[in-house]
């Protein structure tokens, strides 16, 4: 009866973990798809080859040594402690107690393979643990400057500490129930960290050690439900969407700034006067130059703000924030996606359909003028983002709208367009009397 409710209990947990993140997930996607459409299809190779090189072996990194490593190490473990966790899901289906165990127990090369296997992964929790503590210090002790930040004030910092705990707690689940069972069978499995954990376990009777085993193996398996619905939640979705995100980044030089086809159209219509301007289409919706909300950007730079890590690389890098300007690039995109995000609540509560709230991306306590401004289009968050985010996107879009729609635009700014556009230079001169200076 009991091998029973435990295998009804373990299926109704992991259904209604699965459903809850499914509409999680599906929200994010919704979100994403806010933005437009744009085909960022073709030369696959190349895109293969960033996703393999940046996402899976963290190539970008690896600039900066210290927290290059301790990620590694975490990642590392993150995706080897998920072997155990496949026998944990099918001993919950079955009913059963370490299936793989007692399948090969008996086969010498198998039984070898398989404690080589968990004892393996005993070891690199240890070294998870290890990196966990040391990012947990690098936040609130040695207090690293691009991780105290003033965006990161209340749920960002709060997030990222919920999953160093998180990883934490789980990996005490795992010893638990690993030392508590070898304890139990007198050694039997001789997993290697969980055999020199076995004296703390010492003077606990059978139904104690039971417990113990017991308690870390549903806290592991529920810690590990938890976080699949939690993620959505969390900057570290980027633990999934790194993969997509690198794969679809951009493959042209990071100074390459596209261009608006209606201005090009106008700019070619200027430079050849044979040339006829195509007829005006009365009823065609009205050209939009820019980004002035989520909807007017791509689908591709959504993906980029859900995917952020928020590990301020990029404002680190800005020289706009070196020198004191408001201008993070790191602000830029978390302000992106919290503007999806409640643009995402609006049509939900309304069935889908968009109803107009007054607010946009710029001002309405998201991204301010002046932050805009300050950017030199430098590329130096694009080129330190560990997983190929482009903020500069956003920003570019976000200052077209702001000049050619809202003509916002400093007086400098105008006085350099005007000459431009009379001379062909940003001095308030002809172009004959360009040369003039070097007379006399």
């Amino acid at each position: 009866m009991f091998t029973i409710l435990q295998i009804v209990l373990f299926i109704v947990l992991c259904v209604t973990a699965g459903f809850l993140a499914y509409k999680g997930y599906l929200r994010v996607y919704k979100n994403i798809m806010l933005g437009k459409s744009e085909d960022l299809s073709g030369d696959s190779s190349e895109r293969l080859k960033n996703m393999l090189l940046i996402a899976f072996g963290q190539k970008k990194m690896f600039k900066n040594i210290t927290p290059a490593v301790l990620h590694l190490l975490i990642y590392v473990g993150f995706v080897i402690t998920q072997i155990e966790l496949i026998e944990v899901f099918i001993d919950g289906l079955t009913g059963s107690h370490r299936i793989v165990f007692h399948a090969v127990k008996d086969i010498p090369a198998l039984r070898f393979l398989y404690v080589f296997t968990i004892s393996s992964i005993e070891v690199m929790s240890v070294f998870v643990f290890i990196a966990t503590v040391a990012f947990l210090c690098r936040r609130w002790i040695l207090k690293v400057p691009r991780l105290n930040k003033p965006e990161l004030k209340g749920f960002p910092v709060m997030d990222a500490t919920i999953i160093l705990v998180s990883e934490i707690y789980l990996l005490a689940c795992i010893f638990s129930m690993n030392t508590a069972d070898m304890a139990l069978h007198n050694g039997e499995y001789g997993f290697f960290v969980s055999n020199l954990l076995m004296p703390a376990f010492a003077g606990f009777g059978e139904t104690a050690l039971h417990v113990f085993e017991r308690t870390g193996w549903w806290g592991h398996m529920l810690g590990v439900l938890a976080l699949l619905v939690y993620l959505p939640y969390s900057k570290h979705l980027h633990i999934l969407l790194a993969f997509p995100n690198t794969y679809f980044g951009r493959l042209q030089p990071k100074g390459y700034i596209s261009n608006m086809p209606e201005i090009t159209k106008e700019i070619k219509l200027m430079m050849d006067p044979s040339a006829v301007p195509p007829p005006v289409d009365a009823n065609a919706a009205p050209v939009k130059f820019g980004a002035k909300d989520v909807f007017d950007l791509t689908w591709k730079n959504l993906l980029d703000a859900y995917t952020c890590t928020e590990c301020g690389r990029c404002t680190a890098a800005c020289p706009a924030n070196q020198t004191g300007k408001l201008l993070s690039p790191r602000k830029i995109m978390m302000d992106t996606r919290d503007r999806m995000e409640e643009v995402g609540r609006i049509k939900a509560a309304n069935n889908g359909v968009w109803i107009d709230d007054g607010k946009s991306l710029i001002e309405n306590n998201y991204i301010t003028v002046e932050e805009l401004r300050a950017c030199t289009t430098c590329n130096a968050c694009v080129e330190e983002c560990p997983i190929m985010i482009s903020p500069l996107e956003i920003i570019v879009e976000l200052r077209r709208n702001l000049v050619m729609e809202e003509s916002n635009a400093p007086a400098e700014w105008n006085g350099m367009f005007t000459a431009m556009e009379n001379n062909g230079a940003p001095w308030q001169f002809s172009q004959q009397d360009r040369l003039n200076w070097k007379n006399g």
